[in-house]
Parts: C-alpha cells; structure tokens; sequence
C-alpha cells in the first residue's frame, strides 16, 4: 500500500519532496527504494495508535525543515491506507487547492447505499435499536439531503498554517470531492475486500479471492 501511495505521489510530478514518516526501519528502507525520502524515524511520543495523523506530520514537516534548510509552502498528506488514489486524483486535489482561498482541503467521498441518516446504536443487554436520526427513518433515502465521509486519501494544507493551528480541520477548511472507489480507507479486512473490488473495477481485473 505504501509503494503505491509513493509511487502516485512521485508520478503526480507535482512535489518537490515526497516524504515518508515512520518509525519502523523496515518500512523506511522499502520506501527508500521506492523513491522516497526517509531520513528519519519518528520519534516515540508520535508513533502510537493514539496520536492524531495530522499531528506526526506536522513533527516531520519540521524536522525535514530542521534538517534540509528547505521552508515548505505546502504540505500534502496522503494516508498509505488508501492506496487506490491516483495521481490523477492528486492533481486535481492540487489543483483544487491552488485555485481557492483555502489554507486547508480535506479529501471526502458522497455516502451511498450505506446510508447515515439512518444509522443506530444498539443498547450492550438490550440490543435495542436507539437512531441516531429518528425523523430520518420516516423519510426515503431520495428525500434526504446528501451527506460526504471524509477519507484520508488526499490532505492539503499550508505549511505555516499547518504549524500554527496543528490540525488539517483548520479555520474554514475547505473539501475536496472524490469517488468512493479512490478513496477506500483501509482499516479492516473488509475494508481490505473493498478496495481490491474497487481496483478490480478500476483497471478491469480479476477480482483477488
């Protein structure tokens, strides 16, 4: 997943560095003969579960500025878990961004038959339903207005900015639509299924068993 992400950034032509944050040496290194820049392992306190994303970015945006005597204008962040975004998709996210106001543009898909108007939660004993949308249940699904899931394919934010408020969400953060086949975050198994159907469907493979 990661050689795919490098290799979309790399192809887009449009970074000057493409930068891999990790601290695993193993992963380092497979980056490294991918073509990207891994000059050095995350520190502890960023490499957990709990740390946010945006915040392990932000650490190596400094330290690759420490380091290289390089100021960044921009900082693209692309979640290896979503490998079947493209350099297309890059482009035109860049592009996007270039031709806004915005100091920040969060990736986002349309939800589909997965419908969150309708979504429950189930009491631990009871399993009792308890909507979260009760209105919503009365209503057809084409009655409802439209909802977007944001997904970790495409983040794009400017560099200062970025320090200054250390969250992609930042003030009047701006979305970038895309199709929900390029932006499968990977989290699960099924997620994982999800995705190879999606590049499947996308370069007209068979699907993987």
């Amino acid at each position: 997943m990661i050689a795919w992400t490098i290799e979309a950034a790399r192809e887009s032509k449009i970074f000057y560095d493409v930068l891999v944050s990790t601290d695993s040496e193993e992963i380092a290194n497979l980056s490294r003969r991918f073509g990207a820049s891994a000059p050095f392992l995350r520190d502890a306190k960023d490499a957990d579960d709990i740390t946010p994303v945006s915040e392990a970015t932000i650490n190596a945006l400094i330290n690759m500025e420490n380091k290289s005597n390089v100021k960044y204008d921009m900082v693209v962040q692309l979640m290896p878990n979503c490998p079947c975004r493209t350099k297309k998709n890059i482009i035109s996210s860049y592009d996007i961004f270039m031709a806004s106001s915005s100091k920040f543009q969060i990736s986002a898909f349309q939800f589909g038959f997965m419908n969150p108007w309708w979504a429950m939660e189930l009491e631990d004993e009871t399993m009792r339903p308890k909507p979260l949308f009760p209105d919503a249940l009365k209503k057809r699904s084409q009655d409802l207005s439209k909802l977007y899931c944001p997904t970790g394919a495409i983040w794009i934010a400017d560099a200062e900015q970025l320090k200054i408020q250390k969250t992609f969400y930042g003030e009047n953060y701006s979305i970038c639509l895309m199709d929900w086949m390029h932006a499968v975050d990977i989290d699960d198994y099924e997620d994982l299924k999800m995705a190879q159907l999606a590049f499947a469907l996308e370069n007209k493979v068979q699907i993987f068993n």
